[in-house]
This record gives structure tokens, sequence and C-alpha cells, in this order.
């Protein structure tokens, strides 16, 4: 494929328009120039593409995807600290507060030295990419200069993304606390350096870790400079029990853990709220009323015992919903699984006649039915670009967007997923035609595939892996 940002496909392209449509042309064809799609349909329309190449200036041969292969748009990972890689897998069944203090913050108190978190970030951009993750955004820590190294790793590699230097000042271990002054300067020092990289891809993003962690005059200042910038926010709410209970205590007067960030001006149509497991009814219309998103982050929320995440509730409330990591409460970088474990939590919750069993019982939902492969490649595209207020440019291949694609081969070198010959009698059951037997392989991608089925990576055109 081209390495100008050209390109011209003729193959399976799949992508989500909705949260329940999702458009697969089994003979398509899609064209990009410098980056940018210009044209996705029926290949057949397409006369002759050696004439809609030339007659559009496309600096690019035509490329022909088999069979058994097809492209369809790059994951989107709207939650994922990325200091926290060295301790994937770790410490793992603690409650999140425990695993807070036993392993999270001794970890990221470290990223004061420069060298190590160049290397760790290095590493981070390079793992997501090769897994698809096309846009990301990161919590990095609060350390300046390493947040930075960051943003310098995303520009190198050529990731999408917005990159949060964490704000904390308040009930964090005195070794990992911020004065608060000094929280909110380097907060704008951040912002003006990544807009020196002059970079189309790499943005910063406003990102008090959570309440617990930011007295309400800090969370203020940190809206100012949100609303001054037009930047993106990004926090956590509702994801524990015990959290939510000591968020209660230390915000005494306000009604809700909701209430909290809307009093301090964070909750807007450009944030992202990560987790919701425990969100309130009133909550729920509150961040409806603010446009404000959730990062559904169902490995983590597992692992540390936080509890089942509704997001058909949340989708039924009128709410943004897209996917996260959330390593290293997660226990993997790769958002495929997320997918997977998406449709797992949906679908234990659909075993139950209501899921009063994790949540109050004001949030009862009678009966739902569990989430599709089909609904989280949405979540997991389209859904992420909505959740992170960047729908207009990335998420689906509609015309005028960015070309952030993977490119998937079923059957690709070392692929998980075993070819087997079926007699004509069992294809005609099982793959009675071409429409079938292409949903059979989407299927199989989501539910079995893994980053060894991720041949090719573009962002914004360009083949990053």
């Amino acid at each position: 494929m081209s390495t100008t940002g050209d390109h011209f496909i003729i193959g399976t392209i799949v992508h989500a328009l909705s949260i329940d449509e999702l458009q697969i042309i089994n003979k398509g064809y899609l064209a990009v120039n410098q980056g940018e799609i210009i044209g996705i349909g029926d290949a057949s329309s397409i006369e002759c593409p050696l004439k809609y190449i030339a007659t559009h200036g496309l600096n690019c041969v035509v490329t022909n995807l088999t069979d058994t292969q097809f492209i369809m748009p790059g994951f989107v990972d709207c939650h994922i600290h990325a200091p926290q890689m060295p301790n994937i897998g770790l410490g793992l069944g603690l409650p999140l507060l425990d695993w807070l203090d036993t392993f999270t913050f001794p970890l990221e108190s470290e990223y004061k030295n420069i060298d190590f978190a160049s290397k760790v970030y290095d590493t981070v951009v390079r793992r997501t990419l090769k897994c698809g993750t096309t846009t990301a955004s990161y919590f990095a820590t609060i350390h300046k200069e390493s947040s930075l190294a960051l943003a310098r790793a995303c520009v190198e590699q050529g990731q999408r993304a917005f990159i949060g230097k964490v704000n904390m000042n308040s009930q964090i271990p005195s070794y990992y606390r911020e004065d608060t002054y000094d929280s909110i300067q380097d907060t704008k020092d951040v912002i003006n350096s990544i807009a020196r990289m002059n970079s189309t891809l790499v943005k910063p993003t406003i990102t008090p870790r959570f309440a617990l962690s930011c007295d309400m005059h800090l969370m203020n200042e940190l809206s100012k400079i949100a609303k001054q910038h037009d930047l993106n926010i990004q926090s956590h709410i509702s994801e524990n029990k015990s959290e939510v209970k000591a968020v209660a205590k230390a915000y005494p007067k306000n009604t809700s853990y909701a209430n909290v960030y809307d009093e301090a001006e964070l909750l807007t149509n450009k944030t992202i709220m990560a987790h919701g497991v425990y969100l309130t009814d009133e909550e729920l219309i509150i961040l409806k009323q603010r446009g404000t998103s959730v990062a559904h982050c169902p490995s983590s929320n597992t692992n540390l015992a936080s509890g089942l995440c509704n997001v058909r509730r949340l989708l039924k409330a009128g709410l943004t919903v897209g996917l996260g990591t959330d390593i290293s409460g997660g226990n993997t970088c790769m958002i495929l699984d997320v997918m997977r474990r998406a449709i797992d939590v949906s679908q234990h919750l659909s075993f139950l006649k209501s899921d009063d069993i994790v949540c109050p019982g004001e949030m009862i939902i009678a009966e739902q039915s569990p989430l599709t492969y089909a609904n989280a490649i949405y979540l997991a595209t389209l859904g992420g670009a909505e959740a992170l207020s960047l729908h207009s440019k990335i998420g689906n291949f509609v015309v005028g967007k960015k070309f952030d694609a993977i490119l998937i081969d079923i059957f690709a070198h070392g692929s998980p997923i075993d070819k087997f010959e079926f007699t004509s009698e069992l294809s005609a059951k099982i793959e009675p035609d071409e429409n079938v037997k292409i949903s059979n392989y989407i299927q199989k991608f989501v539910l079995v595939g893994d980053e060894r089925n991720i041949v090719k990576v573009f962002v914004d055109g360009r083949q990053v892996k």
C-alpha cells in the first residue's frame, strides 16, 4: 500500500454507522487522498480503478484484498494509563483503593526519571499500535517532562492521542502529591509544549485523576483551563463502592459523585468519565444534560472486583459509550480483548432478571439483550470516537473523515484462527453465500482473533504497522 497517504482499496469493507448498524460492503472500494477518505461504495460502480486514481490525482496503485481479508476502522482506546504498563497483570484481585496504594502510586512516582519514562512510553505506543489502537486517550503521571515524553512517543510513532498530565493535590501519599500551584502551572506548560509540537494527531487533555485526589479549588482551576483552550477532559467516576462512599465522605455537601464534578464545571460535552458502574439515575441525567461520555472498562472492573457496568442502561439513558483498556487494572492493552469482555459482562447481566446484585434497587432493569459482536465493533470504533468528540474526524469510513484503519487477515501467519476444509454440503449450511461467509470471518476476528490478524495499521492515511 502507498506510503503517501493515498490509497485505492478493493475488497471487503466493514464499519459501523451506529450502535445498531454495521455496514459490510463485500466487494467494495475505498479511496483515500492524503489521509482523507474521498470515496466509498460498491466496486462495481467504478468502471476503471486506474482512471479513478488518475482523475483524482492519487499517488498509489490499486490494492486488492484477498477473500480472507477485510478493512475496518482503527480501534479507539478511551481510557488507558500509559505509565502502568510495567505493572500489567500485577495486584489484580485487590480492591481499587488498596491496589492504587500498593502498586500504582509507587510505580507512577518513578516517572520523574525521564529515561525510564521515555523507554516505557515508547513501548506502550508501539504495543498499542501493534494491537490496532489508532487513537488513545492517555493518562500520564503528575510529572511534566515525562508527560511530554509520552506526547513525543505518539508524535514520532504516528498514533492519534490525547495526553493527560495527571493532577493530584489531595488525599494521596505525600511522595506522589502535587502542590496546587505547581499542578496548575505544569498543566499549562504541558498544553503549551504540546501545541509547539505542531502535531495534528496529538493533543492535550485535562486530567484530574478523580475527585478523591483533587480538591475543589484545583478542579475549578482545571475547568477554567479546559474552557480557555477548548480541551477534552478525562477522569474517573463511580468505579468502586468504597470509592463512591469515600467521595461522599470527602464532599458531604454534594448530592452525588457526579454533582462534585458538576460543581467544578468539569462535566462538558468534551468530557469522558471512566467506569460509571454505580451511577444513579439522577447522575445519568446530569451526564446526559452535560453531554458527558463514559469509557466502559470491563477488564479492570472485573479484575479489581469493582462491579458489572450495565452498558445497555447507559445507552438507554442517552449517554455515549466507548471502550477503555484501563491498564493496568485491565490486564490487556488490546481493545479486541476488551470488546470480548464487554460482550461477556453484558451476557452475564442478561442472565439475571435484574442487575440489583451489583447496583442499587432503583437501577433495576427487568430484561435486556446482551451486546453483540457488531455492537462491540461500534463501541471500539465510532462509539469511542464519539465519546472523545472525534467523530467528525474518525470512527468510520464516511467521506471526509481521516483514514484511521486496520487491515485484517483471518488466516494470517500464526493466526489463532485455523482454516478448515468443509464439504460442499456443510458449506452450504454454514456459509450459504459470500455475505454469510464474510460475516462469519468478522465474528471470528472479534471473538477469536488477536494482533497477529491485524496485519497493517494506518493513522491519517500513513501506515504505522
